[in-house]
């Protein structure tokens, strides 16, 4: 059974349901936009928010931070272990440090004092550009098991100062690596697990590697908080995040199902899907809505759906569980299926 930790009063781990986490763009010590950011995540679902902490007064602006938030807030350090205990004295909920580039181990010892004063775990963070020197060259290169051996090192250091509220990453721009490296520490320890792909890229192709690599690992049941990393707005890394644990099952709230397009389709699906899409996102109803070009793909390939439409020439059907409940004009399908998904009645 994997720990459990708590990170503002978010469980992760030991059975808990997986978090989604992002991080903040803003100047940290910009504390009225950096809340005004967390704020806007909180209502995307973000769980957990990361704040990058370079300089003492990014360190104290977490305390102002908090005043204007309600989801936990993640202090991320490198290289200074000054800046980990002045934000947890600030109140951070959870620091994120890599133990290898913090100092010796009288630093170590600091950081893992102030957070058990506190009461906040610590994330152990080693991605493919932060690894020992000596590991590199044991293992001739980034390897998965080089991060594995870099992971469980870093575990070691706070384990020696009675330090064991721990959660851990081992990220990679690579894939293969990532995936590798998590089954290691999956199969080797029982610390939960933040997964993620470090500096996967744009927004389409950073959600098309982080849902190959966190979501081939949550569905075999490996994984316990998540952070798809994208060079876009932090927003857009919760909403993929979201995206990845509702196909997995791992989250309620509507489900969309849509037909890819052929030359049957006689009517303009792609902006009717996305408005439908984009409707949905707004709701927490746990259904599945169809949205289907013709009717070969309509009420009987989408029969598992609880609500659908069909487009075809000059008006479109409205089913419920694979029936059809009434013919509607096309400038009326979007609005007519969402007064039946409001009415909640299904055939």
């Amino acid at each position: 059974m994997v720990r459990q930790i708590t990170v503002g009063g978010v469980e992760i781990g030991g059975g808990a349901r997986v978090t989604v986490q992002s991080m903040t763009n803003t100047k940290t010590a910009d504390f009225d936009a950096t809340a005004a950011q967390i704020n806007s995540l909180e209502r995307a679902g973000c769980d957990i928010v990361r704040v990058a902490v370079p300089d003492m007064e990014s360190a104290g602006a977490i305390e102002d931070i908090k005043k204007r938030t309600a989801i936990p807030i993640v202090a991320d350090i490198h290289f200074d272990y000054k800046l980990a205990v002045r934000a947890a004295e600030a109140g951070a909920d959870g620091l994120r440090i890599n133990p290898g580039n913090i100092g010796g181990a009288d630093n170590v010892r600091a950081v893992a004092a102030i957070a058990s004063e506190k009461g906040i775990p610590i994330r152990v963070g080693v991605n493919s550009g932060s690894i020992e020197r000596e590991i590199l060259d044991k293992y001739g290169g980034v390897t998965p098991e080089a991060m594995f051996e870099s992971a469980v090192g870093h575990i070691k250091l706070l384990n020696k100062f009675d330090f064991n509220d721990i959660c851990v990453s081992v990220k990679s721009v690579s894939v293969k690596e990532t995936i590798a490296a998590y089954r290691l520490l999956h199969e080797k320890t029982d610390y939960p697990l933040h997964l993620g792909v470090t500096e996967a890229g744009t927004e389409y192709m950073g959600t098309v590697k982080s849902s190959i690599a966190i979501g081939s690992l949550l569905a075999d049941g490996i994984g316990d908080t998540i952070r798809v990393s994208l060079t876009a707005p932090p927003e857009e890394e919760v909403r993929a995040g979201i995206a990845i644990l509702k196909a997995l099952g791992l989250r309620a709230g509507p489900e969309l199902i849509s037909c890819p397009t052929c030359g049957r389709c006689g009517i303009d699906l792609i902006p009717i899907a996305q408005e439908v899409e984009n409707r949905l996102a707004k709701m927490d109803k746990s259904i599945t809505v169809a949205v289907m070009g013709c009717g070969v793909n309509g009420p009987g390939e989408a029969s598992r759906a609880d609500f659908g439409i069909a487009g075809g020439v000059g008006e479109g059907v409205l089913f419920k569980k694979g029936k059809i409940h009434k013919k509607v004009t096309m400038d009326k399908l979007v609005d007519e299926l969402f007064i039946a998904i409001d009415e909640g009645d299904t055939i």
